[in-house]
């Protein structure tokens, strides 16, 4: 049988008020994330903020003192791609709830997101796995010492 269109427009705004609550908090969350990524060769550990932007650079163990500039600048930058790189999945994942459609509401459909012409091509081609070898470290483990290895 079907609904009664007054019963299905109720349902409906309280699922709106429940996304547009989700989102709030969700965009409150990302305004207060950031990622630390360490190099691969271990000689830097570069923050980023929640726009990716550069918020901190740390020279580990001294090596810095046995690089050559160019080996140093390549360190930096490979540590900063990557850790935009986890913040930019960090986000599509906190946003990917938004781009279902509602179980209980069919009309709510979700939004549609260009990820590859927000963050570039390379977001959808890139190899998380790299990233997720204990040399991404969230800025929360970095305060308390912890770098996620044993």
């Amino acid at each position: 049988m079907a609904e009664p269109l007054e019963k299905r427009l109720e349902k409906a705004m309280a699922e709106l008020e429940a996304v547009q609550e989700a989102v709030a908090r969700t965009e409150r969350e990302l305004r207060e994330a950031s990622f630390a990524v360490v190099s691969s060769d271990r000689a830097v550990r570069v923050t980023v903020g929640s726009q990716g932007e550069l918020a901190g650079i740390e020279f580990l163990e001294k090596k810095y003192r046995d690089m050559s500039a160019q080996e140093l600048a390549a360190s930096v930058l490979e540590a900063a791609k990557d850790a935009r790189s986890k913040m930019n999945r960090h986000v599509m994942r906190a946003m990917a709830p938004f781009t279902e459609p509602s179980a209980d509401v069919p009309e709510l459909k979700g939004f549609e997101v260009d990820w590859e012409k927000i963050f570039g091509p390379e977001i959808l081609r890139e190899d998380d796995d790299r990233l997720d070898q204990g040399r991404a470290v969230p800025v929360w483990r970095d305060a308390l010492g912890e770098d996620g290895e044993d």
